[in-house]
């Protein structure tokens, strides 16, 4: 969508807050021996509180409040049985909405004891993440987003995965424009407009380049298996750069 008015903005930034506290909260509730469905039940309590209404389950009738996936599944993870040991790598998606309006944001988490490789995977996700950021801006190219990505990645040793991409968010929870690349796409000719509603979030692997589906109609793995961590944030384009929507409260 484009942000077209104060109440558009104020409703979009409502639902970035919700988003972004759960999705915080959620991380700090992570404990090993816990089950991905109890956490989520933190997620999905956090949200109706707030008023807001999970959005995988509103749009696709996803089994959960929220995605939930676990070292090699790095996308959709259906909250379930799994208990999260220490070590693992736990991505977290939130989406939801209210009034109307949605968003969406994610991040990974290092259940402790972790390794160096892995400690440091997360602080570049984060890093990567904000490369991109920085590329949006009214009358930027989309393509600047993934050239930003790519050149992070490859300085720093990493791949990234290549068939997940960004999109469009406001009144749906994916819309125009779809398949936004968090990596280099050389026919990407789109042009950030402003107070266009979208999505940054790359994934950041040590080996993957794709993700594959699995058992399930839901979960995605990393293909070769490596591990990966994806962070993400809603913004809205403005001339003065991004405005990103879900940051949690300070």
């Amino acid at each position: 969508m484009t942000a077209s008015s104060e109440e558009d903005v104020a409703g979009l930034t409502r639902i970035g807050r919700i988003v972004a506290d759960t999705l915080e909260a959620m991380g700090r509730a992570i404990e090993p021996g816990m089950t991905t469905r109890e956490l989520d039940g933190i997620g999905r309590a956090l949200l109706e509180s707030a008023g807001a209404r999970p959005a995988p389950e509103l749009a696709y009738g996803f089994p959960g409040a929220t995605c939930i996936s676990v070292n090699e599944e790095i996308a959709h993870g259906i909250p379930g049985e799994r208990r999260i040991g220490p070590g693992d790598l736990v991505n977290i998606d939130v989406s939801a909405e209210k009034d109307g309006y949605f968003s969406d944001t994610g991040a990974s988490f290092a259940v402790p004891p972790v390794t160096r490789a892995v400690e440091r995977l997360c602080k570049d996700g984060r890093r990567a993440l904000w490369a991109g950021l920085r590329a949006v801006g009214t009358g930027r190219s989309l393509a600047g987003i993934g050239q930003a990505v790519g050149s992070f990645a490859r300085k720093n040793g990493y791949t990234l995965v290549r068939n997940l991409a960004s999109h469009g968010v406001g009144l749906s929870l994916h819309e125009e424009p779809t398949a936004i690349a968090t990596w280099p796409d050389a026919s990407e000719r789109r042009i950030m407009t402003e107070g266009l509603v979208f999505t940054v979030e790359p994934f950041l692997s040590l080996g993957a380049d794709f993700a594959e589906d699995g058992d399930d109609p839901w979960t995605l793995y990393s293909r070769p298996r490596a591990l990966t961590v994806q962070y993400e944030h809603t913004v809205i384009a403005t001339r003065n750069g991004p405005l990103v929507l879900t940051m949690p409260r300070a």
